[in-house]
């Protein structure tokens, strides 16, 4: 499928970044019940990613900003890498509700899906709203933002940045069941610049809200290499055939050369639960910076060996682990947080 859209590109994550787009947690949002935890981690996250590019964190109000600085400044964070932008929201998902920019030109396309709380699971009015309200607040240069009635969260899709874009049918189909696959694969090239798009049908994390969201499950880490969770403990009968099954779609994939990918399985940790309630613990929701590679751990005897596996897919960057015990409470871990802006989209 080829659209003669020369000048438009979807940049892949790992090409430079201009900044990365967080939210700040505080007592409006669901993290309430264990604040103080996920602040800790989100003081880690800042911090690491504050290392390599700037951070522009978004804040509810003047108090929430006044707190974040406080916190963020007596942890020895380079403030200097900070940016505050006061703006509403609901939830602080901006992998979700955060813009998808496309370069255009000397310029860029920011767009501004919707964003639903994943299928109406959750209340999204101001998340919905995110991009709009920092397109006006003048957040960002030499862009166009293009509202597209259209639900897709930005954890729902992979590109490598040369025309190929990896998806999971049961996410896309949750959210659009009266279209099918062509129509789909059609809609999302169109939109989003791309030559193709590659549908996996299988792929599973028990406690995951989002329908199976890729960036938990298979992560390109270059044009010809996928990073993806492996399960290899045949006790486990949530995962166990569900992800032999995705490994095996994985293997028969080819590049747009027609080869076969370069495949980096991640070891699987030992389940966490919150209660009776297991938690979608997932080492490929990893974030690339310009330089690094920031990436779940779970305190878990498998992180040191999922740190390799990423060391070894990037080869080139250093890899940061950030304990994400926290945040998957929420069902959500590091990538989910953060949206990585292209480099010239800040002016």
């Amino acid at each position: 499928m080829t659209h003669d859209l020369p000048a438009r590109r979807f940049p892949a994550e790992w090409e430079p970044q201009a900044a990365i787009l967080l939210a700040w947690p505080h007592a409006d949002t669901d993290w309430a019940e264990r604040l103080g935890e996920v602040e800790e981690t989100y003081i880690a996250l800042v911090g690491a990613i504050a290392r390599f590019r700037p951070v522009l964190l978004c804040v509810a109000d003047d108090d929430v900003e006044a707190y974040a600085r406080a916190r963020l400044s007596s942890s020895r964070i380079d403030m200097a890498q900070v940016r505050f932008l006061t703006v509403p929201y609901d939830d602080t998902w901006l992998r979700d509700s955060g813009p998808i920019t496309l370069r255009e030109g000397d310029g860029f396309r920011l767009l501004d899906f919707r964003f639903t709380g994943w299928g109406g699971k959750f209340a999204a009015e101001r998340d919905d709203a995110l991009v709009s309200r920092l397109d006006e607040m003048g957040v960002f240069a030499r862009s166009e933002r293009i509202a597209i009635d259209f639900a897709l969260e930005g954890g729902a899709i992979e590109t490598d940045g040369a025309g190929t874009l990896l998806t999971t049918w049961k996410c896309l189909h949750e959210r659009h069941p009266g279209l099918d696959r062509s129509v789909l694969e059609a809609q999302l090239a169109g939109w989003l610049a791309q030559e193709r798009v590659l549908w996996l049908e299988h792929g599973y994390l028990e406690g995951d809200d989002t329908d199976a969201h890729i960036d938990t499950l298979a992560r390109f880490a270059a044009p010809d290499a996928i990073v993806f969770q492996a399960c290899d403990d045949p006790g486990d009968a949530a995962h166990y055939a569900e992800l032999r099954a995705m490994a095996d779609e994985l293997a028969a994939l080819r590049t747009a050369d027609g080869a076969p990918y370069r495949l980096f399985p991640l070891p699987w940790p030992r389940p966490i639960h919150d209660g009776e309630r297991r938690l979608a613990a997932s080492y490929a929701n990893f974030l690339i910076v310009d330089g690094a590679v920031l990436m779940p751990g779970y305190g878990d005897p498998a992180d040191a060996a999922a740190r390799d596996v990423v060391a070894q897919a990037f080869p080139d960057r250093e890899v940061v682990q950030i304990d994400c015990r926290p945040l998957i409470w929420q069902n959500g871990s590091l990538h989910c947080l953060t949206m990585q802006l292209p480099r010239g989209v800040l002016g």
